[in-house]
């Protein structure tokens, strides 16, 4: 098995973690009521999914 033969640098190692912080989540807005909503999601607004009713929302 393969074993480092000196310690990295920690310029090194806190360039790979660089990209390892969290992204915010990514929301999409309603095509019906312009809400905002996460990706793939029905909307709780007013209960649309690509484009079709898919949920009856109370008002």
């Amino acid at each position: 098995m393969a074993v480092p033969k000196r310690k990295h640098s920690n310029a090194r190692t806190g360039a790979r973690r660089a990209h390892d912080a969290k992204r915010p989540p990514s929301l999409v807005f309603c095509a019906q009521c312009s809400n905002a909503v996460p990706p793939h999601t029905v909307c709780p607004k007013c209960g649309q999914y690509m484009d079709r009713k898919v949920l009856e929302v109370e008002k």
